[in-house]
């Protein structure tokens, strides 16, 4: 069987934002991204990598090709896959991202990790023929170990 598939979102997972005191150093960086200050999850590069060695990972985000100009060399992440939206990226929600998610993902288990999600993705997931899980975050939290060790568990679960 093939690995499962990780959907990456990078906002409220990644680039945090929503805190009222800004993360000790140790934890995140300020980095200008394209213009814009990003809160960049230090952890979160860890974390994804570790989740890479069971995982085939693919950016699911506004960010789309943008994502592997900037959060590889940030996090010492590889260079991903991403997925494109034709311009239907809307802040808030992650709706937007069903079609291509479910075309890239067509037969294999898939795991997705977001900070924005709301029922019809929820009835998405609930309506796959493969195995799938959402994984929520807190946008001001983003990835933590608790969601790295449901993923991995998930995944090893899947054999």
């Amino acid at each position: 069987m093939s690995r499962p598939i990780l959907a990456v979102d990078v906002d409220g997972v990644i680039s945090l934002f929503g805190f009222d005191d800004p993360p000790e150093r140790s934890e995140a960086r300020f980095e200008l991204i394209d213009g814009m200050v990003h809160c960049i999850s230090l952890p979160a590069g860890d974390r994804l990598r570790r989740l890479g060695e069971v995982y085939d990972m693919v950016w699911a985000t506004g960010w789309e090709e943008k994502a592997n100009f900037y959060l590889p060399s940030i996090l010492g992440l590889p260079e991903l896959p991403h997925l494109s939206f034709d311009g239907a990226a809307r802040f808030g929600s992650a709706h937007w991202k069903l079609g291509p998610l479910d075309e890239y993902g067509r037969d294999r288990p898939l795991a997705w990790i977001d900070d924005s999600f709301d029922e019809s993705c929820y009835e998405w997931a609930r309506g796959r023929d493969h195995p799938t899980l959402l994984v929520p975050t807190e946008s001001h939290l983003g990835i933590e170990e608790v969601q790295v060790e449901a993923l991995t568990a998930w995944a090893s679960g899947l054999d």
